[in-house]
């Protein structure tokens, strides 16, 4: 680890972890959002009385149209975290990580400004924020994944360990919620979130490159504090990290699909890695495990609530579990190279996410079944699978982008797996409306079509794992 000193790179770090466990993924946290605004009377207007109650009885009101406004605001915050990555990863790419930084700033600002002037009148307002929100905080990750480069071989460790953080996110609602309860208002806890963009400018400019940050770190690479030449000494650096790259092609990510012994590589064009068999089939299965983690969250809202206490107690195990899941590939990667196969670096990392990719199909078979059983009990386990699943899922995501293909795309690959699945995400809605209406609030057959779904992600894993095996296989015979 050459270039900037251990301080500065722990500090990047260290603050990086902090900026997305506290602002990049609150969306996820929307539940413990939703009961501040059934309070505050948020769309209560669309309550009617209970047409069944006979004679002066009076009884709670129907409220699934405002359930299904708190539903409609998730689908659309959720489709843009995720399509809005496709663009916005072209921006990182093109413009660099100052420039997307301070768009990410102005996005979230003016979110949470947004939602701590708003009220039950103007409540509309959120279909903008949330959004908003949403997307400045996809870009806090976006940013803060390249800090992984800067720690050579625990790249893939700290790539993990932020989805991880970005999952565990989630807990910002929760404790505005308590706090809440405890008689600090809304506005006063958004806009102290919205003081914090003094610390995300700070950070852009005093603990992050103004470019990206190359892999691999060639010698004596500066930036923030550090950086002497600004642009010139990123550029600078970047040349030599080109220098480098032939020499460190075995730690990087496959930059194409793996030739014969002594044959040339020639790297892999954008639109070949989209088309490739592997990309597919992990678009398939990120789509179907994310559809099922934004259904949850975003229609259990009353279960969310009669859980508040269970709700509590689970929602930073995330971050924690973000390291397992990095041992899960490392597992892999270690039980390889112990054969002493010729096999080359490629093989063996893409082979190390496999043992990822299927525990992680396996997490939300056990979240999907437990979901789809009506007893109260056993939503306690259902909790503890979906924050586990979910970490692995955006870890796994990340990482498995970055073993798999190359490195110059991950940005326009990340934002554009993430955009498909986005679309995938909208079908929350209808299926949503579905149970509600003609279903009349019994999601049994909806669960059972989406456990089957949840089957068909198994086959992502063993494809790799077959063509890693194929792949192998000419070199052990050479």
């Amino acid at each position: 680890m050459q270039g900037a000193s251990l301080p500065l790179r722990m500090a990047t770090l260290l603050t990086g972890l902090l900026e997305c466990i506290g602002f990049a993924g609150v969306l996820f946290g929307w539940a413990s959002l939703v009961f501040i605004f059934k309070t505050e009377r948020y769309f209560e207007s669309l309550c009617e009385p209970n047409a069944t109650l006979m004679g002066n009885a009076t009884g709670p009101a129907d409220c699934r149209a405002q359930d299904e406004q708190f539903s409609l605001i998730f689908t659309v915050a959720s489709f843009m975290n995720n399509f809005m990555t496709f663009p916005t990863g072209f921006i990182f790419d093109r413009f660099k990580t100052t420039v997307t930084r301070l768009l990410a700033i102005f996005l979230y600002t003016s979110a949470t400004l947004i939602i701590a002037f708003t009220s039950a009148d103007s409540a509309m307002l959120l279909f903008l924020a949330m959004p908003m929100l949403t997307v400045g905080g996809i870009l806090f990750l976006i940013t803060n994944l390249q800090v992984g480069n800067l720690f050579g071989r625990h790249r893939s460790t700290i790539i993990t360990l932020y989805n991880g953080a970005f999952d565990s996110s989630s807990a910002v609602f929760l404790i505005i919620k308590l706090l809440y309860e405890w008689g600090v208002d809304l506005r006063s806890s958004f806009i102290f979130i919205s003081v914090c963009s003094a610390w995300h400018v700070g950070r852009t400019f005093l603990l992050m490159p103004r470019g990206h940050i190359p892999y691999p770190l060639p010698p004596n690479y500066s930036y923030g504090l550090c950086s002497r030449d600004g642009p010139r000494e990123e550029g600078k650096t970047a040349t030599e990290s080109q220098k480098l790259e032939p020499q460190s092609k075995a730690s990087l990510s496959p930059k194409e699909e793996i030739s014969g012994p002594g044959q040339p590589q020639e790297p892999r064009s954008f639109w070949s890695c989209v088309f490739s068999r592997r990309y597919c089939w992990h678009l398939v299965w990120l789509s179907v495990i994310q559809l099922w983690h934004y259904l949850f969250i975003g229609t259990f809202n009353s279960l969310l609530t009669i859980l508040a206490r269970g709700d509590q107690a689970l929602g930073i195990p995330g971050g924690l579990c973000a390291p397992e899941e990095d041992l899960s590939r490392g597992v892999g990667r270690r039980v390889r190279q112990g054969k002493g196969s010729p096999a080359s670096a490629s093989v063996v990392a893409l082979s190390s996410a496999v043992p990822s990719l299927a525990l992680t199909s396996l997490l939300c078979l056990g979240f999907a079944l437990c979901a789809s059983v009506p007893v109260l009990p056993l939503q306690y386990v259902t909790f503890i699978l979906q924050v586990v699943s979910r970490s692995f899922l955006y870890g796994g995501n990340a990482a498995f982008l970055t073993l798999a293909f190359p490195s110059e795309h991950f940005g326009k690959l990340f934002g554009l797996v993430m955009a498909l699945s986005a679309v995938v995400s909208l079908l929350q809605f209808p299926i949503f409306t579905l149970s509600k209406g003609p279903l009349k609030n019994d999601p049994f057959y909806v669960n059972v079509m989406l456990v089957l779904l949840t089957l068909l992600t198994f086959v992502h894993p063993f494809l790799v794992y077959r063509e890693c095996r194929r792949q192998d296989r000419p070199q052990e015979v050479a």
